[in-house]
């Protein structure tokens, strides 16, 4: 059952948080509806019925489901392929292809309980995503600000096609932009997470509406249809064409959603469900796709407002969804004054926060390898474009698993003086003890076919180095042990008895023990060659040569 069919207490602090978070959100989802290149009446549309519908079906208690910045950019890609010319009702049957075939995918991933999906875009290479993401929406929305228009190609002609349109700026547009970016820039710093961008489309509208601003060449939004959503009907013949992008904005959505659900779990709540929130977004979409709504997920900077009021399960967006309702009945006329350049202003507001060059510093003074990971998700958008990007980004994820995978760590392995305490070599350790003839070996991770080359290579390298007598390997850090990785260790013994050492075994977990037995090599290796563990193999090679053997 959904918390908001099982959560009582709070109901007033729902309300509260409900009306303060439709005040955040409907201007927002207007806004992130021009980003997407449609009439935005599609944003109060995906602020009600997706909304709705995750409310009675999510796993969070306080996770605001409608359109967010990363979903319409990707959209606007996907409709700016399948309609260059951008014929509106062409628009809308593609649209509602678009967010069905988001919802099936979203549900279909959630029978084959493809959950774990949602962690293959590693924290680094998200920020990398994010930030190109941000600069592109930004980008966008600058036309509108300085109400000029620019023929739109990719990232970099942009910026240039931009700065050759600035001669033509409409200075009372521009003079809209800046109070309306003063206004927010000044709540937000003043007064986070209160109702600015309402105050800020209320301002815009006074300001057209009193002075016929609209008469002197600023552009607003023009008639809204008043009333419920009409019945939208998806376009089957679309499927194949838009089943990619569809792919890639599904992805993000649950993404997005898993993301910001996780951030806002209060104390003592549970933890979502990856598989439940996969269907409660899938039928939230496929329920809004009927309705004419653009592709929803959760959203994470109106999630903090619902959580930062008060607001305690999925009734507050419930009231949310009704404000939105209630805006397409009673007021739509009133914002059709709505000057596109307010709405600019709030989406380039809310999306700055995806560019986070703090982050991209933390992730350089940490892990240079990561930082170039998060560098090469952001050029990925940038250069090759929004639903590309997350190509770029997944696969800038699993080259770097595979590169950390490739390259396992093989430790040296010494004692601390006078203690039992065994540990990796290093600098911060210059006296630990090691033993005349005796090399021990601390292999980490899984041993296969992709870094076994690397790790025999490694292991050769230090035997040349220390010139043993005995090679411990202390497995215990190893959690598996594939075909190749054993007969690595199979020629490793016969290798090292040709040239007069050995090759113990120690630290085993019972899989790879009994791999190894399965291979022949505990056979090979004898009892005495197979121990419990690295200080067993230290009493024995000191019993053993306990004459020749010395510390140093």
């Amino acid at each position: 059952m959904s918390s908001f069919t099982s959560a009582k207490p709070g109901a007033t602090a729902d309300l509260l948080a409900g009306i303060t978070a439709a005040a955040v959100v409907l201007p927002k989802a207007m806004a992130y509806a021009t980003v997407a290149g449609l009439p935005v009446a599609i944003g109060l549309y995906t602020a009600f019925v997706p909304m709705v519908l995750y409310a009675l079906l999510g796993s969070s208690r306080v996770l605001s489901v409608s359109s967010t910045s990363t979903l319409a950019i990707l959209t606007a890609t996907q409709l700016g392929i399948v309609v260059p010319d951008g014929d509106p009702d062409r628009l809308l049957t593609v649209t509602a292809t678009l967010t069905m075939l988001v919802g099936i995918l979203l549900m279909l991933a959630a029978v084959l309980r493809l959950g774990f999906v949602a962690n293959f875009i590693s924290l680094p290479v998200l920020v990398g995503f994010k930030g190109g993401i941000g600069l592109v929406i930004i980008l966008d929305q600058l036309p509108k600000l300085f109400g000029v228009h620019i023929h739109k190609e990719n990232f970099f002609a942009d910026v240039y096609h931009l700065l050759q349109a600035l001669p033509q700026t409409s200075w009372l547009t521009l003079a809209i932009a800046l109070v309306t970016l003063a206004l927010l820039v000044f709540m937000e710093w003043r007064f986070p997470h209160s109702p600015a961008p309402l105050l800020g489309v209320a301002i815009g509208i006074a300001l057209v509406w009193g002075l016929g601003l609209n008469e002197q060449g600023v552009s607003i939004v023009g008639t809204i249809p008043t009333g419920l959503p009409a019945l939208q009907l998806p376009d089957l013949a679309l499927v194949l064409q838009l089943l990619p992008g569809a792919a890639g904005i599904a992805l993000m959505s649950f993404t997005e959603t898993i993301a910001a659900g996780r951030a806002f779990v209060g104390e003592g709540e549970p933890e979502l469900n990856p598989n439940r929130e996969l269907v409660a977004t899938g039928l939230a979409n496929l329920g809004g796709a009927f309705c004419g709504s653009m592709p929803a997920g959760g959203g994470t900077s109106q999630t903090a407002v619902v959580r930062s009021v008060g607001g305690v399960s999925q009734r507050a967006s419930v009231v949310t969804a009704t404000m939105a309702l209630a805006t397409m009945l009673f007021l739509a006329p009133l914002l059709s004054w709505l000057p596109h350049a307010t709405l600019a202003v709030v989406v380039i507001v809310y999306s700055v926060g995806l560019i986070q060059p703090g982050e991209f510093r933390k992730i350089g003074q940490i892990r240079m390898m990561e930082f170039r990971w998060a560098i090469i998700a952001c050029l990925g958008v940038l250069i090759f474009g929004t639903l590309q990007g997350i190509v770029v980004a997944i696969l800038a994820s699993l080259l770097g698993l595979a590169s950390q995978t490739a390259q396992p760590r093989v430790y040296v392995i010494g004692r601390k003086p006078g203690e039992d305490v065994l540990r990796p070599l290093s600098e911060r350790h210059p006296d630990d003890e090691t033993f005349t003839g005796l090399l021990i070996l601390r292999p980490e991770g899984r041993l296969f076919f992709i870094n076994v080359q690397h790790v025999a290579a490694r292991i050769r390298q230090l035997i040349a180095q220390y010139q043993p007598r005995v090679v411990v390997l202390d497995m215990s850090r190893v959690t598996d042990v594939e075909y190749s990785a054993l007969m690595m260790l199979v020629e490793g013994d016969q290798h090292a008895r040709l040239k007069g050492g050995e090759l113990w075994l120690a630290g085993l977990n019972p899989e790879v023990l009994e791999n190894v037995r399965r291979c022949g090599l505990a056979r090979q290796l004898g009892e005495t060659r197979l121990l419990f563990n690295a200080r067993a193999a230290i009493r024995q090679y000191q019993q053993q040569w306990s004459g020749e053997q010395g510390e140093r």
